[in-house]
C-alpha cells in the first residue's frame, strides 16, 4: 500500500474489504448523524453513502432493517422521508461513541463488579438479553449465570439492567481478594473469562491498514471535502468494529504491548487531520435538502480528547 494516492487508498480499502452496508449505516449515524440532530433526510443519506460503494436500494433495505429493530424511526414529509434515531437507541448510541472516542484511562483498584442470576430469578428470555447485553458491554463469562468486569461503569450497568428489565431480580456485588486466604490472584481471571487473542489481531490489522494514512495526511496535504469524509467514515468503521469487540478491561490487565493503545493513537491522529475537511463535505450534503441542518454539536469536538 505505499506510495498510494488517497484516491487510490480508498478505492483499495473498500474493494479489498467491502463494508456491509447495514453496519456502515450504523456508523455514519454514530459518526455522523447523531452530532448533527440524530435526523437526516433519506436523500441526504443516500448521497453521503454514495461514495463508499452503497447504492439507493441497498441503503433503503438497510434503514427499513434498523427501523424494525428499533434503531430508526422514519419520518414523512409528502413524498419525501427522514430517519431519525429513536430516543432508546440514543442511549445505546452513546455508550458507543464513549467507547470509540474516549481515551483508554481505565485504572484497576483491585474489585470486580459480579452480576448474578441464579436458576429461577428471571426467565430465559431475559436471561438471554442480560447475556447479550454484558458480553456487548465487555463483561466475561465467570461461571454460569455469573457475570465479572474488573472496570464496570455502575450508570451503564443500570442502564442495562433497566433496559432488559431486570432490576432487582439480579444480584450485583463488589469482589475484592480476600486477605490470608489461599487463592489464585483475580487477575488470574482474565486469562479465563476473556479471550484476548482475536481482539489484538483486530487491532493489528487495523495498523496495517490505516497507518500509510499518515503519509499523504499530513497538514501540508489537502483532501477533497469529500474524500476526507470517504476516509473518516473508513476509519471510524474499521476502529469501531475491532473496539466494541474489546472488553475495555484496566491498561493494568492488559498483555504488553497492548496494540489497541497503539491503535487509538493512530485513529486519534488521523481523524484529527481530516474531521473538518469532512465536516465540510457533510454540512454541504446535508444542506442541499434542508437548509436549517444544524452543524455538528459542542461534544463532537471532545471527540478523542481535547484538541493538542
Amino acid at each position: 500500500m505505499k506510495n498510494m494516492t488517497s484516491t487510490e487508498w480508498i478505492a483499495h480499502s473498500i474493494a479489498s474489504d467491502p463494508p456491509r452496508s447495514k453496519s456502515l449505516v450504523m456508523t455514519v449515524f454514530g459518526d455522523t448523524i447523531v452530532p448533527h440532530g440524530g435526523t437526516v433526510w433519506l436523500g441526504s443519506l443516500i448521497d453521503l453513502l454514495a461514495p463508499l460503494g452503497v447504492n439507493d436500494r441497498l441503503l433503503r433495505t438497510s434503514v427499513f432493517r434498523l427501523a424494525q429493530e428499533g434503531w430508526l424511526e422514519a419520518q414523512r414529509d409528502g413524498r419525501r422521508s427522514a430517519y431519525a434515531v429513536t430516543p432508546k437507541a440514543l442511549g445505546r448510541f452513546a455508550r458507543a461513541n464513549r467507547r470509540i472516542y474516549e481515551p483508554l484511562i481505565h485504572r484497576w483498584d483491585g474489585s470486580w463488579t459480579v452480576i448474578m442470576s441464579p436458576t429461577g430469578s428471571i426467565d430465559a428470555a431475559a436471561r438471554g438479553a442480560l447475556r447479550k447485553e454484558l458480553l456487548w458491554e465487555g463483561y466475561g463469562v465467570i461461571a454460569p449465570g455469573v457475570f465479572g468486569h474488573p472496570a464496570s461503569d455502575a450508570k451503564t450497568l443500570e442502564e442495562i439492567l433497566a433496559r432488559v428489565e431486570v432490576a432487582g431480580k439480579v444480584f450485583v456485588c463488589n469482589a475484592t481478594e480476600l486477605a490470608g486466604a489461599n487463592q489464585r490472584p483475580l487477575r488470574a481471571l482474565i486469562g479465563d473469562g476473556w479471550d484476548l487473542s482475536g481482539v489484538a489481531a483486530g487491532y493489528e490489522k487495523f495498523i496495517t491498514q490505516f497507518e500509510p494514512l499518515l503519509a499523504f495526511l499530513m497538514p501540508a496535504h489537502r483532501l477533497a471535502p469529500e474524500q476526507a469524509f470517504v476516509i473518516r467514515t473508513l476509519l471510524i468503521h474499521a476502529y469501531r468494529r475491532v473496539q466494541l469487540h474489546d472488553p475495555q478491561l484496566p491498561v493494568e490487565l492488559l498483555p504488553e504491548p497492548w496494540p489497541g493503545a497503539q491503535a487509538y493513537v493512530l485513529a486519534r491522529t488521523l481523524y484529527r487531520l481530516i474531521y473538518i475537511a469532512a465536516e465540510q463535505h457533510i454540512m454541504t450534503t446535508l444542506r442541499r435538502e434542508d437548509d436549517t441542518a444544524p452543524e455538528a454539536d459542542a461534544s463532537f469536538y471532545d471527540r478523542f480528547g481535547p484538541p493538542n
